[in-house]
């Protein structure tokens, strides 16, 4: 099946104008929304895990190939790829990670991305360092990934991590990191509301106001 041909047939002009728009024009759209394009992908992903099963690994000539077409859908379906195989992930893999988040960034390919960088991380343990790396990096959209990349892990949250890329993005003036600070902690005190408190109150006159609103709405609830 040639996802490129498939998707590209399906084109919807209108639907694209409005897609490109809400994303403030920055990159070309198809005009396939998230639902019909899953479906439209479905035969391809069903032939890739076989593949895979059979022994085959992860193909990042596809994934590039999609990060390097100019329409965003086809950068969709490259984080949908990797998000359903992340299981074929090896520590080594984690370099072309990064340079996806690096490229054609914005906040839905880099929020697409981190669970998977979030899995590949718990998997192995000695990524940690990466995230820390990354947390400290000239490139906002790195240190974003860092710092919500255990979205989700609950309990099984490396607390010392998420503090350190936290604390590391304090001082920011950039809107998407600090809506990072507040989502992580947010979605960490549903595992471990009294951790996020304290840290929030030993920390509090380092955090942004946007930050601090954000972790707070879940305590407020």
């Amino acid at each position: 099946m040639d996802v490129f041909e498939v998707l590209r047939g399906q084109r919807d002009a209108e639907n694209a104008f409005h897609m490109a728009k809400y994303m403030r024009n920055q990159f070309e759209f198809l005009g396939i929304q998230a639902k019909p394009r899953r479906l439209l992908t479905k035969p391809f992903f069903q032939d890739e895990r076989q593949r895979l099963k059979a022994g085959g690994q992860l193909d990042w000539a596809f994934v590039e190939a999609c990060w390097q077409a100019p329409e965003r859908e086809f950068q969709n379906v490259a984080t949908d790829y990797l998000a359903r195989f992340k299981v074929c992930l090896l520590p080594e893999d984690l370099k072309h990670l990064e340079q996806l988040v690096v490229t054609k960034s914005w906040w839905d390919s880099v929020d697409a991305l981190v669970k998977t960088i979030g899995y590949l991380v718990h998997q192995f343990p000695t990524l940690k360092q990466e995230m820390l790396r990354w947390s400290l990096s000239g490139n906002l959209w790195l240190r974003r990934a860092a710092i919500i990349h255990q979205l989700g892990m609950k309990t099984a949250t490396d607390q010392s991590l998420l503090s350190q890329c936290i604390c590391n993005n304090f001082g920011s003036q950039e809107f998407f990191i600090n809506k990072a600070i507040g989502w992580a902690l947010r979605d960490y005190a549903k595992a471990d509301a009294d951790w996020v408190i304290l840290f929030m109150e030993q920390h509090q006159e380092r955090f942004a106001a946007l930050s601090w609103r954000e972790a707070n709405k879940h305590l407020n609830s």
